[in-house]
């Protein structure tokens, strides 16, 4: 029994550990010393950790948490790697800081990206219909 919940423990730490190094990049993406290819990728990471939607959705068997257990730490793995180091740690010793309390503005960032891929939803929907009632010049 002991060895079952050592295993739960180490995963909830690493699961803690995660939450913070993407807390860490939203403030690196905010940092002017980070260079934009850098800002780029970590916008891009953060964005898809905390977007509700998965590139391969978690109902597929095995294939559906691939994209949580592999793509999300190589993306976190590699924005870290683009940003300078001395940033990364000041990012860091924030994110460790902040999470007490800070429900608030984990529900308000979850809105916040359910209005985004709404509204690329409706936009990607505007233009498909704009080219489908496109007259044909044949």
């Amino acid at each position: 029994m002991t060895n079952g919940s050592g295993r739960m423990e180490r995963w909830k730490e690493r699961v803690r550990a995660l939450k913070t190094e993407v807390h860490a990049l939203f403030l690196a993406c905010r940092d002017p010393r980070v260079p934009w290819p850098a800002k780029l990728m970590a916008v891009l990471v953060v964005t898809y950790a905390a977007s509700p939607i998965d590139l391969i959705p978690d109902f597929i068997p095995v294939l559906g948490y691939l994209d949580d257990l592999i793509i999300l730490p190589l993306g976190i793995l590699l924005a870290i790697k683009m940003i300078p180091a001395e940033v990364m740690q000041d990012c860091r010793a924030r994110a460790g800081d902040a999470f007490p309390g800070k429900r608030a503005s984990t529900v308000i960032g979850a809105v916040v990206v359910v209005v985004v891929w709404i509204t690329i939803i409706v936009a990607a929907a505007f233009i498909g219909n704009k080219m489908m009632n496109r007259p044909s010049s044949l």
